[in-house]
């Protein structure tokens, strides 16, 4: 166990880095942050790497820590590794998840260019929770590990495959398995509730401001829309994601 005092130590500036998206890619490491998050990913084997613990903190007794790397450092390390304006004084350095890129499930949920860290993170959690086999992350979207990403997805990253290639692709090979795919959208789409899914499904969702690529949608299986009663002009990306989601699993479970 090692005890770091300075926050001008090297190895607390490598940590810091790791905050970047830039530095996550070069290293394939990223930093977690909070006991929930912590203890959630001690469940996997190899997973954390490293833990940075507060000097004030005492850790769970039941934490299994055999193999994991242990420093202790002050509160104001802990404070500039913070994400958040208070923090509970344990962070660990993960190891970032390799992830085969053959698409053999029968659920999927594809993201184009959606770019707020909070709706990646939700969209990861609701795909966990609905059962979903993978999420497929498009070129635009917010990197599935920055800090607010992983506070959003509440531990959803260690229970679900998240991969990352074109979304034409993966469209075409989900096709090629006979994977119908959904897209969303308000023009040339059907109600929802029309749609009758029975063997598997992929499900395209996109960007909160302009919605999915004109051009995906033009190579989906057909589109579909969920209506509006009220005055708004939409609904949140994975707010529509969940209904959809939850809608055609329910579809494959009563086939």
């Amino acid at each position: 166990m090692k005890f770091i005092q300075s926050s001008k130590n090297p190895q607390v500036k490598q940590w810091k880095k790791l905050l970047m998206k830039k530095e996550r890619e070069k290293t394939g490491f990223y930093l977690l942050e909070g006991h929930h998050l912590i203890e959630e990913a001690l469940n996997y084997k190899d997973e954390v790497i490293e833990l940075i613990v507060s000097e004030t903190v005492s850790l769970p007794a039941h934490w299994n820590l055999d193999g994991v790397e242990m420093t202790v450092v002050t509160e104001e390390i802990t404070d500039a590794l913070a994400d958040t304006g208070t923090n509970q004084g344990v962070f660990a350095v993960c190891r970032k998840r390799e992830v085969a890129m053959s698409l053999t499930g029968r659920s999927y949920l594809l993201v184009d260019a959606v770019q707020d860290p909070g709706n990646i993170g939700t969209l990861i959690r609701t795909a966990d929770a609905a059962g979903i086999d993978g999420v497929i992350l498009g070129n635009g979207c917010a990197d599935p590990y920055n800090p607010k990403v992983l506070r959003s997805a509440q531990g959803s990253h260690f229970h679900i495959p998240l991969i990352h290639m074109p979304l034409n692709e993966a469209i075409a090979e989900l096709k090629n398995r006979g994977v119908p795919v959904y897209g969303t959208s308000l023009g040339r789409a059907a109600d929802y509730r029309e749609t009758k899914v029975r063997d598997a499904f992929a499900l395209l969702v996109g960007n909160e401001g302009s919605g999915v690529n004109s051009a995906l949608l033009q190579e989906t299986t057909s589109n579909v829309f969920i209506p509006i009663y009220g005055k708004s002009e939409s609904l949140n990306v994975a707010v529509a994601a969940g209904i959809l989601l939850y809608y055609f699993q329910q579809s494959l479970k009563n086939v």
